[in-house]
Order: structure tokens, then sequence, then C-alpha cells
């Protein structure tokens, strides 16, 4: 039998990096999302949501070989049921690149920037001219840098601040098994430091919470028990609260306890969601008092 699904409301969502950005907004932040987008109705879309989100369109490289990456959720009773993508994964093409890292430039001498986050999908834009040339940029103005990574481009964010893979990512990428124990995790996080040469290491582990270490601190974070909905964009938050939280001068180990109540907290909303900062500062502060 096929499936039928009646149609009773259709809305337009920010996703993937502009979840990031919508996140960054939640907790008072003034991000600008940089990306490639076409010259199509989606991309019309797209450069319509942002300012209505409060958040600049300014980043955005319009292109006529590209088209705006579209994922179409069907969902009934709180449940996915289809999920249906229009993108394309080819890397950009040397103009697309150059004009992607033209616009980042403007942006880095236009108005001071406090933190870069590399949100990676393996969808082509952060190729490894870009990666290595944003980075560079940041180094030479003393910008921190964070990096939610994928497997294609694993290993060539050398020398950023933050770098959170989750525990799939880590296992498809080193040379050896990982589990959530803690031996095993401090195992993984020594040796994408001595590869990476990044400050810190924090790796997400779904249901059983974070792990995060740097030269001189290091914890296994447990999640909170909750209702699950949903886990769509819990790795964006989860990014976003720990890197703005880190570049404000938040202590290492307090800005992973947030960040890991801010991915638990999205998971129980359904679909692609931003975190509430009122409902996320409520509950650290619980905890933390009970701590």
């Amino acid at each position: 039998p096929v499936p039928v699904v009646r149609l009773s409301k259709r809305e337009n969502r920010l996703g993937g990096a502009a979840n990031v950005a919508l996140n960054l907004r939640a907790m008072g932040a003034h991000p600008i999302l940089c990306s490639v987008i076409g010259k199509d109705q989606a991309g019309g879309i797209l450069q319509e949501l942002l300012p209505q989100s409060g958040l600049s369109n300014r980043g955005l490289v319009p292109s006529d070989d590209r088209q705006t990456t579209v994922k179409t959720r069907v969902i009934a009773q709180s449940q996915h049921l289809l999920r249906v993508d229009q993108e394309d994964q080819d890397e950009l093409s040397p103009q697309e690149t150059e004009d992607l890292l033209q616009r980042i430039r403007q942006l880095l001498e236009s108005k001071p920037i406090h933190l870069i986050i590399f949100q990676d999908y393996n969808k082509g834009v952060l190729t490894d001219t870009v990666i290595k040339e944003v980075i560079l940029e940041a180094i030479k103005r003393d910008i921190p840098t964070a990096v939610d990574p994928k497997r294609k481009n694993f290993w060539a964010y050398k020398h950023v601040h933050l770098f959170k893979p989750n525990l799939k990512e880590v296992n498809d990428n080193l040379p050896f098994k990982v589990t959530t124990d803690l031996e095993d995790l401090r195992k993984a996080a020594d040796y994408i430091q001595n590869q990476l040469g990044n400050t810190v290491t924090l790796i997400t582990l779904s249901e059983k919470g974070l792990y995060y270490k740097s030269t001189y601190q290091e914890e296994l974070v447990p999640t909170q028990p909750r209702s699950i909905a949903d886990v769509c964009g819990a790795g964006d938050t989860v990014i976003s609260v720990a890197a703005l939280a880190v570049a404000a001068g938040m202590d290492l180990a307090a800005a992973t306890r947030l960040a890991n109540i801010a991915g638990g907290q999205v998971c129980e909303r359904v679909g692609v969601v931003p975190v509430e900062a009122n409902q996320l500062l409520e509950e650290f502060t619980a905890t933390s008092l009970l701590k």
C-alpha cells in the first residue's frame, strides 16, 4: 500500500547552518551566515526568512550554477514519515570559491568578529581551500574558531580552537574503535589533538551526553532524562552554545554543561528549532545549584 498524507499545513523553516545562526541569535549574538546559494525560488525564500529571524543575509553569495539546499519533511502527528532532499553536493567551482572567500574577507574587515563557526555537512561549500583560507584569516586576526565536522574534511581543520565531532564521526575517522568509555574517549581526544593541534575536543555521545578534553580539563557530562520528540538539529545547537559560551569567556566546564542542556532541550520539540534562551538559563541555573 502507498502511504497517503492529507496536507493540512506547509511552512518554511531555516535549517542547516542557518539553524546554527538561529541558535546564536537566540543566545544574544549577531551572527552572519556565509554560504553559496542558488539564484532560485528557494534562495529567494531563504533571503526573506533570514531578516525575518533577525539575521543578516550579507554573507550569502548567489550562484547561477548551484541550487539552494531544500529538505522537505513530511510530518504526521509529530512523527517524521519522509524527507526529500534537493541539493548540490559538488564542490564549489574556483569562481564560487573566490567569491565566497572575498565576501568573508570583506565581512572580517568591515566589523569586529569574535567567533567563526564551521558547520560542515559535506555539501561542497566547505572545500579544503575555503577551510584553510578562513582559518588563516582567523589566526591572523586572533579570532577563535569552532568546527562541527563531517567525514570528508575531518582532518582539514588544523589549529582550530574547538573541534566537535559526534561519536560516529570519531569512529569513521580514527584508526581504532571508540566507545563511550572514559579511557576510549580520552585516547580519541588525544589522537585528534595530536593530528589537528586544536585546543578543545568535544565529542557528543547522543543519549550518553558529551565528553570534552583540553590541556588541563576533561569531563564526561551525562544527559538528563527527557522525553525525546526529534533529534534533528541537536548537533547544531550544541556547537552554537558551546562555541559562543567559550568565546564569551565562560569556563569550559560550564560551557559544555550549558551546551549539553541546550542539545537536550531542542530534542523535546519537533522539527529543526533553535534553543530558547530563558528556558536554557533556567535549567542551567537549577542544575548548577544542585551540584
